[in-house]
């Protein structure tokens, strides 16, 4: 796996404060083989200056535009796989951050021909440090295996940790919907690949009051959607995936 490109796709929007950390934790992967897609959604700070600063010193740095921002999370994603040249396609927003091992250990599972994703565990931070005395308790984990008839009770892939194999699936976009992400997992798994975890922290989750994650109520809703309307599934199996979901989520986030 040492030769095959790995494409890293970063939106950004007003990241100054935090995109330095998480294009460096990029830069230190003992995986040297990536391009790291920026793009920048009509930042007006000084995030692009601070990409392009990042680019001046290494050439697996690019930079796009959005050119008009709309608001929605999956169009600066979508436009970074659009423009990704990497069989591998992987995730990290501009505020959170890599373990140095995290490529190298992931490609290898990929030999397994039906695996299309692999991900990790990973570790929620606040303030820039996890002290010794919380990283248990801050460390999110998740099934070994993932098929498509376990992902439907709840997202238990975090996307930061994912990677994803086109040569397998072809390029797969983000939907118009809330809780993008877990539709793209969603879609691949229904194809009958399956996901495997590297069972080892290899990314750390900056928590945020105002994140898009935090807002509970939100999160219900689109799930909902997503068992309903995309899913099209049928008021019975929805109520059950979506208590599964419930249970998930307040375990997920009392940790």
């Amino acid at each position: 796996m040492e030769d095959k490109l790995v494409s890293v796709i970063m939106p950004a929007r007003n990241a100054a404060m935090t995109i330095g950390e998480s294009i460096n934790s990029v830069i230190a992967q003992t995986y040297g083989n990536w391009e790291l897609v920026v793009v920048d959604d009509c930042s007006t700070d000084n995030t692009v200056e601070i990409v392009e600063a990042f680019r001046a010193k290494d050439k697996r740095i690019k930079l796009f535009h959005t050119g008009k921002s709309e608001g929605k999370p999956y169009m600066p994603k979508n436009l970074g796989i659009k423009s990704a040249q990497g069989r591998f396609i992987a995730f990290l927003d501009s505020d959170d951050r890599w373990l140095p091992e995290k490529l190298e250990r992931q490609l290898p599972l990929f030999e397994d021909k039906d695996v299309a994703i692999v991900f990790s565990n990973y570790k929620k931070f606040s303030d820039g440090t996890v002290t010794s005395e919380t990283d248990k308790q801050r460390i999110v984990k998740s099934a070994s295996v993932v098929t498509y008839s376990n992902a439907v009770y709840g997202n238990p892939i975090g996307n930061l940790t994912a990677v994803y194999d086109t040569s397998k699936t072809g390029k797969m976009y983000f939907a118009d919907a809330g809780h993008e992400d877990y539709i793209l997992w969603l879609m691949i798994l229904k194809n009958g690949f399956k996901a495997l975890n590297t069972n080892t922290v290899e990314a750390e989750y900056r928590v945020r009051p105002n994140s898009v994650s935090s807002h509970k109520d939100k999160a219900a809703k689109w799930t909902w959607n997503i068992y309903r309307n995309i899913l099209g599934m049928n008021l019975f199996r929805a109520s059950f995936c979506f208590l599964s979901y419930t249970i998930r989520a307040i375990v997920k986030y009392i940790k």
